[in-house]
């Protein structure tokens, strides 16, 4: 009996819309490489956090005790020694607060890829160890509330921002969960139950009904119906006799069945699709963030000028003292304090109203990216369908037999079954008030029928496969979109039939527009036939489609459309499924979907709706370009206080107190700009 399983679904993991404490327990072990920005390591934010009380507490005094806040405020505090208690101050916010911008410099440079690290330890250092020079004699202006509150700021960004961030991946431990931990090893006929670790190749281990398939073997006694659809994404269960291949991790059905073990540890299929995410995970860590970008031509300019200035002033015969405090005065007027909460405070806002509206990002870089997407792959069962069986059609094919008795008694012989054939009938009697009588000796079959007395005839209900059995003729007609056929057979003659198919959601046709109209490409890649795909492809005007993929070819086929220039974003819901996401250039995970599908992916959808993809893909737009917006206002104050920093304009250098007033409009502008994206998504 050809009997459909959607997808075994399991509600992802809590997705707390608490992220940053979820990231403060784990870190980030997605990859290691991944640390382009900063190190994710276990208790970050929580170490960001303090460093940035601490550095404060302590700019109280170093605010009150510079000369040139003295002056705005028009008081004077001096006592003997207060340069060196200054210094002291500045040096425990330098080393303390510094640090993991030091530490982060240091990273940078070793992977050849300067970025936000780099620019701030610069910044910072250049104004210590001048401003330590001229604590100790050397000619010169100290710098040293420059020092700390550009500290401060930067580790208020650092903290907003990697708490905006959903924590660690744990695809791969997902993944590891699917198989059992131990298995029924048959030995000298003794059933003894072992650690699926201790499983050999050649092994013959028992697997009861219920149970999942410790690892991947083949049948050698007994039969039964295996739900893979975890694994393959095949939403029939198969059925499966001697000879046959299981895979580890997939759920035996209502049979017993004896394997000879093939393929354990890293030789299992499970393994593979392990190995493939871990790989496409590492690969997509290397790109980087837009705030990186910015930061990387900032330390340019901030170094190119910073010399530029005082090789100039040298050059032309003005004292060292001069030459040096221009060049600092350059250095940390490049890192800009707005940079620090440009990106972090939209970053931080867009999370939060996204996972207001469903929207859980765990990837930021491929949340920015969304707005490069030119091909979307959605995965079919429970994404553009519901992933639920519909009664699609009911023929009657015996005279004075009506189409509602065909209902009727395929409903009665069917309803102690748990399929998903038994229940969409179930759903339709009720939808059409029909009553259904009781049946009597049910017997099911597996892969073949399901049979009892009904009204006191023998009925039996199954696919071709009951019809070859009982050698009943019946003229196939090729129906677009049809999943399951069930025939109906009363005392052996042929009532009828009724078919099935999964329903396509009603907001996916709309989604499908949306995104069409802004010149994405929609694909469908599937598991499921050609005839099926092609059905589902039609009625949603889909651009293209690809049926009958196998899990270890999704990931190929998302290579294939990368190769051929696309930006890829892929939508699914199983663990077949993960490798794909994983590769893919942003991977979205349907909620309702498999654990294993969310943690993969970079961005998860808590309502399994499609029109929830192209919200996403908007807001992704929206928030990129506030991004853009910020960078441009935190810069904007460096292109004006650059050239006057360096005191080459006659009559025009920058008074201290100038460049402190800018900057802090140059941040308040970028805090009010990032709140105005609450707007942009309804």
């Amino acid at each position: 009996m050809e009997h459909d399983h959607s997808k075994h679904k399991k509600h992802a993991h809590h997705h707390d819309h608490k992220d940053h404490e979820h990231q403060e327990e784990h870190g980030d072990h997605s990859s290691h490489e991944g640390h382009s920005h900063h190190d994710h390591h276990k208790m970050m934010i929580k170490d960001f956090k303090r460093r940035f009380w601490i550095s404060t507490i302590l700019t109280l005094p170093v605010l009150l005790l510079s000369p040139m806040i003295q002056s705005i405020i028009g008081f004077s505090w001096t006592f003997t020694g207060d340069r060196y208690v200054l210094f002291g101050l500045s040096s425990v916010i330098f080393i303390y607060g510094g640090w993991p911008f030091l530490k982060g410099l240091v990273d940078e440079l070793k992977k050849g890829s300067p970025g936000m690290m780099t620019l701030i330890a610069v910044a910072i250092s250049a104004a210590y160890f001048y401003s330590g020079a001229v604590v100790f004699g050397f000619e010169g202006k100290t710098f040293f509330w420059e020092l700390a509150t550009l500290i401060d700021v930067m580790l208020v960004g650092h903290w907003l921002e990697m708490r905006s961030v959903l924590g660690a991946s744990k695809a791969l431990e997902a993944l590891a969960d699917l198989m059992p931990d131990e298995a029924h090893l048959i030995k000298d006929d003794q059933t003894k139950t072992v650690k699926v670790s201790e499983l050999n190749k050649d092994d013959v281990i028992l697997i009861k009904p219920g149970e999942k398939v410790p690892a991947d073997g083949m049948i050698i006694e007994g039969e039964s119906d295996l739900n893979e659809s975890m694994l393959t994404g095949e939403s029939k269960p198969v059925s499966k006799s001697k000879d046959d291949e299981v895979i580890g991790g997939a759920i035996n059905g209502n049979g017993s069945i004896k394997v000879r073990v093939k393929g354990t540890g890293d030789d299992t299929y499970l393994s593979k699709v392990i190995g493939m995410v871990r790989s496409a995970q590492g690969q997509k860590s290397k790109t980087q963030r837009l705030a990186d970008i910015a930061a990387k031509w900032l330390t340019i300019a901030a170094l190119g000028l910073g010399l530029g200035t005082f090789i100039a002033w040298m050059t032309m015969g003005k004292e060292l003292s001069f030459a040096m405090e221009r060049m600092v005065t350059v250095m940390v007027i490049c890192c800009p304090h707005a940079l620090g909460l440009a990106i972090p405070l939209v970053a931080s806002i867009s999370t939060s109203i996204s996972a207001k509206n469903g929207l859980l990002i765990r990837n930021r870089t491929a949340f920015e990216s969304a707005r490069k997407i030119t091909t979307i792959v959605f995965d079919k069962t429970g994404t553009l369908t519901k992933g639920s069986h519909e009664v699609t059609k009911i023929k009657a094919l015996k005279d004075g037999v009506s189409e509602n008795d065909v209902l009727r008694i395929a409903a009665a012989v069917e309803s102690p079954s748990e399929h998903h054939i038994s229940k969409g009938l179930v759903r339709k009697v009720k939808e059409d008030d029909v009553d259904y009588p009781e049946v009597k000796d049910f017997n099911y079959k597996p892969g073949l029928e399901v049979e009892g007395k009904v009204d006191g005839k023998n009925v039996k209900a199954g696919g071709y496969a009951l019809l070859e059995k009982e050698n009943v003729k019946f003229e196939e007609d090729q129906e677009e979109g049809v999943e399951a056929k069930i025939f109906v057979l009363v005392d052996g003659e042929l009532y009828g039939y009724v078919t099935f198919a999964d329903q396509i959601r009603e907001s996916s046709y709309k989604a499908i527009q949306t995104l069409q109209d802004k010149g994405i490409k929609c694909m469908l890649l599937t598991g499921d036939n050609e005839k099926v795909a092609a059905s589902v492809a039609k009625e949603l005007g889909l651009d293209n489609y690809m049926a009958e993929v196998m899990p270890d070819q999704k990931q190929d086929k998302i290579k294939e459309l990368q190769e051929q220039g696309e930006f890829v974003a892929m939508t699914g819901d199983g663990v077949n499924d993960a490798p794909a996401l994983a590769q893919s250039d942003v991977g979205i995970a349907i909620g309702s979907g498999t654990d294993v599908a969310a943690e993969s992916a970079d961005i998860v959808l808590v309502d399994s709706d499609p029109e929830d993809i192209a919200k996403l893909i908007i807001f992704g737009q929206a928030t990129y370009s506030k991004m853009v917006q910020n960078l441009i206002w935190a810069t904007g104050y460096n292109v004006i206080a650059l050239p006057l920093a360096t005191g080459f304009i006659p009559g025009l250098l920058i008074s201290p107190a100038f460049g402190a007033a800018l900057m802090a409009l140059s941040t308040i502008i970028c805090a009010v700009n990032a709140q105005l994206l609450k707007q942009k998504i309804n």
